[in-house]
């Protein structure tokens, strides 16, 4: 991997302008503290968060503006547990804290310490204003210690440390007027002079202060903490359960089994309301457009119509059924199930030679392979990310969920829901069969760490927070999907409309079996007869598909030369195009067909946004050597399915 060019906080990164001279606030803290949430409350940015640690795994930078403190550039640096780094993460907000010269770091750094882990807070504090710069401590989850028996006196805290000390409560949006203050106060401050304690050359310094700030941190918690007797909180309780070795992963399977249940179902009336406003008054107003415009009938209206409304309105009924996974997986995260999930996944990721934490981006990969790539970040061994980013691609991201949907109405009817699920189990159980697979052939020698991770206790889930997460991933998926699929859309409808070499027609005035589109298709088809779908139609669904698997649908759309369904649980002529095609291709075997289709599409290769995040993390050899094992696999398991689907039936 080559070295990455690290930016100056005070640079112009990211289209932030600011002026010459303009303070820089960073914000720095262990992973889940809540330091993502208080930078979005601040700004009103929107950042990823999350209630696991590495949730951050990039520097975010904006603008912050209040009438008291006037303009200052704040920046969220990753989580760290100290500044002697572990993971890429921590060595960024290192190099950005540490490495870079006096002037170009931070006029102020804010740490964010939890008051249930204050110790771990401190120390990083310690090893901050060893650097002489400008600090300012703000304090978590007060009213979590309070229920656990810890009492922090802030301003004890604050005499002790030599620090301003605020309370900030990030996910209701409390005490931001008074951190907003102290802030403001303490940029008026002089730089202070380095703290006693830095260390100097040679390993027995280092270790002389380490042990001199692990003795000043106990004397701080001493001074600023108090413990009273509580019983085991409900959140205690719970994690019996939760945790467990074997309910604990049955109540997991449980509550993704009503996620894919509850996304197959409520998100169809909104569907259903969308795509009738694009196929009706969008069309027909489009359509009345070019007759007055005398373009009735020729390629401009074939383009107009089936390709950019089409394609705009095909993306569009998405939002609904990706809005309602969103939320559930938001509620999830804020409710505090989804650490859960990293300690009931440890055993079966250290399985395959990755610790628990890895579970992380894995499951991020269930909303989008792209940020769940960079998410390998998070973990500390180089070969435990480069595991990690070629499994990432085998988790079915949200993009397949609709060609899911789809299929699965289409084929198994009230069953849909189920048979969604367990195209997430199959996902699950590659991820583990490829891990096993690549740790015994390319990826040898890998450790077995356990999982070391601090559970955030149980909470009731904010609404204005869900509502903004699933915004914001929703926002993610349009940016990242419109322009991909608009554009995939018009190419395809281009090669459909072109004649392919030595048949006949013209330009947007050609049979689609004739054009250049299914021709190259039909090229392809028969390496998928063993799989039971070496049709043209669906070999072009997938090549587009590499594309972006949203744009599954709209080729298909297309190339049956029928409306698209009204909502995914009600494919009309589609679904029957899509009956007729399977059947032929399978010589009867149709859902042998469809479960090998299926099975392939969840396997083989990923997206090209995806490609490229891979390229940019572990480079373009072990790229090319994942997009061969996925093709591989997903041929393998294909035909595998449809023989012995067949050979039973």
């Amino acid at each position: 991997m080559t070295p990455r060019e690290v930016p100056s906080c005070h640079s112009d990164v990211v289209g932030v302008q600011a002026a010459v001279g303009t303070p820089v606030v960073a914000l720095v803290g262990n992973p889940n503290v809540g330091k993502s949430t208080l930078f979005n409350g601040l700004t009103g940015e929107g950042r990823d968060v999350g209630n696991w640690p590495g949730t951050t795994v990039a520097v975010g930078r904006t603008l912050w503006t209040h009438p008291s403190l006037g303009e200052v550039v704040l920046v969220d640096l990753p989580g760290a547990v100290s500044l002697d780094p572990l993971s890429p993460d921590e060595e960024l907000t290192r190099e950005l804290l540490v490495e870079q010269p006096a002037e170009e770091r931070p006029d102020l750094v804010v740490v964010v310490m939890s008051a249930v882990h204050l110790a771990r807070g401190i120390y990083l504090l310690r090893q901050v204003r060893e650097l002489g710069v400008r600090t300012l401590v703000a304090v978590s989850m007060l009213d979590v210690a309070h229920r656990r028996g810890i009492h922090v006196d802030l301003e004890a805290l604050s005499r002790a440390t030599g620090s301003p000390v605020v309370g900030v409560d990030p996910r209701r949006r409390h005490g931001h007027d008074d951190l907003t203050d102290a802030v403001a106060a303490t940029l008026a401050d002089p730089v202070p002079a380095p703290d006693a304690g830095a260390p100097a050359d040679g390993a027995m310094d280092e270790l002389a202060a380490a042990e001199a700030r692990f003795a000043w941190v106990s004397d701080v918690v001493a001074a600023a903490t108090t413990r009273s007797e509580t019983r085991a909180s409900w959140s205690d309780r719970l994690d019996r359960a939760t945790t467990a070795p074997v309910l604990g992963p049955l109540l997991f399977l449980g509550v993704m089994w009503l996620l894919f249940q509850a996304t197959t179902t409520l998100a169809a009336p909104l569907q259903q309301a969308l795509d009738s406003f694009f196929t009706g008054p969008v069309s027909s107003f489009a359509t009345s457009v070019l007759t007055a415009l005398h373009l009735e009938g020729t390629w401009v209206e074939g383009f107009v119509v089936s390709g950019l409304i089409a394609g705009v309105g095909m993306l569009l009924t998405f939002v609904p059924l990706m809005a309602v996974m969103f939320a559930f997986l938001s509620l999830l995260e804020d409710s505090g199930y989804l650490a859960r999930a990293a300690v009931v996944t440890d055993r079966v990721m250290r399985s395959i030679g990755l610790p628990g934490r890895a579970f992380l981006p894995l499951v991020v990969g269930f909303g989008c392979n792209v940020p769940a790539i960079s998410g390998t970040r998070v973990l500390p061994d180089a070969r435990h990310r480069l595991l990690t980013a070629l499994l990432v691609p085998f988790t079915s991201c949200s993009a397949r969920l609709t060609v899911y949907v789809l299929l699965a109405t289409t084929f198994f009817g009230e069953r849909a829901g189920t048979v969604v699920f367990a195209m997430y189990l199959v996902s699950i159980l590659l991820v583990v069969l490829v891990g096993l697979l690549l740790r015994g052939t390319l990826i040898r020698s890998l450790g077995n760490d356990p999982l070391v991770l601090d559970l955030p206790p149980y909470q009731l889930p904010m609404p204005r927070l869900v509502a903004t997460s699933t915004w914001r991933r929703l926002r993610g998926f349009l940016r990242t999907a419109s322009g991909i699929i608009v554009a995939t859309v018009v190419v395809v409808w281009a090669l459909s409309a072109i004649p392919a070499p030595g048949r006949a027609g013209s330009f947007g005035d050609v049979p689609v079996q004739d054009s250049v589109y299914a021709t190259t298709a039909s090229a392809i088809a028969p390496v998928f007869d063993p799989a039971g779908f070496g049709s043209w139609e669906s070999t072009s669904a997938l090549m587009v598909g590499f594309v972006a698997k949203e744009a599954v649908i709209s080729s298909w759309a297309q190339t049956f030369a029928t409306a698209e369904p009204e909502a995914a649980d009600e494919p009309g002529a589609l679904g029957d195009a899509l009956e007729a095609s399977f059947a032929a291709s399978s010589g009867g075997e149709t859902i042998p067909a469809v479960l090998a289709f299926l099975v392939f599409l969840l396997a083989y290769t990923p997206c090209v946004a995806t490609l490229a995040a891979q390229r940019r993390e572990i480079g373009l050899r072990w790229t090319l050597t994942g997009v061969a094992v996925q093709l591989v696999v997903a041929w393998c398991l294909a035909v595998a399915v449809f023989q012995i689907g067949s050979a039973l039936s």
